[in-house]
């Protein structure tokens, strides 16, 4: 019975995520050491003192990217760790973490920069935290029989290795339900639903009209905006590019619109309003994206690709300005016949926005 209820490595990084998005810390394990990760994003005082009562050199770890910002010395490569006070105060950790915050609290540090051998678990639980769309920023704590201190204080057990399951993510994803629509922009359609075994974002796919799977299918791999598709924000292009390639697929008689929850590109609503928050300070939206803590672009679109395995589509006319989703689908045997350029949407309030997209993320504007 206990084989049968086990936990699969997917599960348990799926929990993990989730734990870390409720602010309840886990126990990462690998290379021989042991570590809580608890996120400062959602970081309680109450918590921060527990913390500093299980290890008094616990620390606080940053991305690069981050440190430098703070003039702090860089000694890791991808990560800098800096020792905590003697009694951290939470609205301070929260303005070493958070760069939208910087306006408001200007004076910081000096910092104590620890330059001991590292744990080797670093660039793991960053990357952990950035896969649950938090800010990477946490404080660690080291910890003695990481497993059997799990199981003390009911923490989910995550070990490096399982945290492979990340780089595959996508690999799996199954059809949940489908069923047929009819929308303002197109009566013929049919929603579909998938889930990734990985994660808990369920993502969706829109047939408009009729599909001949011996045809180069239309197809348009649309990434989240809830401010630009729902609330038509004029800060980005995403609603009218969404809007138009519908329009394009019902009047061609038929297309796939694969709507990916991957919001922000990839960094999640509450880091992509943190992204906007630096924009107006005059940050472009990748010197942003750098300032928290994350790549240029986070997005997974192997997960288009896999969508269109599971559908049986492997050639495709691909609306699209960005060159990374065509390369993509090459690399997964998936045919651009085509690519059909989507050129909607400037205004006056993103017109910096798609010349920073064109300029620094090669999209062919």
């Amino acid at each position: 019975m206990t084989e049968i209820l086990r936990l699969t490595n997917q599960e348990i990084l799926m929990r993990a995520r989730t734990d870390l998005r409720l602010g309840v810390p886990i126990v990462l394990s690998g290379n021989g050491k042991d570590a809580m990760v608890t996120p400062i994003d959602v970081l309680s005082q109450a918590r921060l003192d527990q913390l500093k009562s299980i290890n008094e050199k616990s620390f606080i770890l940053l991305t690069a990217r981050r440190a430098q910002t703070l003039k702090c010395p860089v000694y890791e490569g991808n990560f800098a760790r800096i020792e905590l006070d003697k009694t951290p105060k939470i609205s301070s950790l929260k303005a070493i973490s958070d760069p939208s915050l910087d306006l408001y609290n200007p004076l910081k540090g000096p910092f104590d920069v620890i330059r001991e051998e590292p744990l080797k678990l670093e660039n793991e639980a960053l990357l952990l935290l950035k896969s649950a769309q938090l800010l990477p920023a946490a404080i660690i704590s080291q910890i003695d029989d990481g497993a059997n201190f799990a199981t003390k204080h009911k923490l989910t057990y995550l070990q490096t290795e399982q945290l492979k399951e990340l780089a595959i993510s996508s690999r799996g994803i199954a059809e949940a339900i489908t069923a047929t629509v009819p929308t303002s922009m197109t009566e013929n359609a049919k929603f579909h639903i998938f889930r990734p075994n990985i994660s808990g974002e369920e993502h969706y796919v829109m047939e408009i009209g009729k599909i001949h799977r011996d045809q180069p299918t239309l197809v348009r791999i649309h990434s989240a905006c809830f401010t630009g598709d729902v609330l038509g924000s004029l800060k980005c292009d995403c609603g009218p590019q969404l809007q138009s390639a519908i329009k394009m697929m019902n009047n061609k008689g038929g297309g796939l619109l694969i709507y990916l929850n991957q919001e922000g590109r990839g960094i999640g609503l509450a880091n992509k309003i943190r992204a906007y928050s630096l924009q107006d300070q005059g940050f472009d939206t990748v010197e942003a994206n750098h300032r928290l803590g994350f790549e240029d672009d986070e997005r997974d679109f192997q997960l288009g690709a896999a969508i269109l395995k599971e559908m049986r589509i492997n050639n495709i006319k691909l609306i699209t300005n960005n060159p990374s989703k065509i390369s993509t689908m090459h690399k997964y045997n998936i045919a651009v016949e085509e690519r059909i350029p989507l050129k909607v949407g400037q205004n006056k309030n993103n017109i910096r926005y798609l010349d920073t997209k064109a300029k620094k993320s090669g999209h062919l504007m």
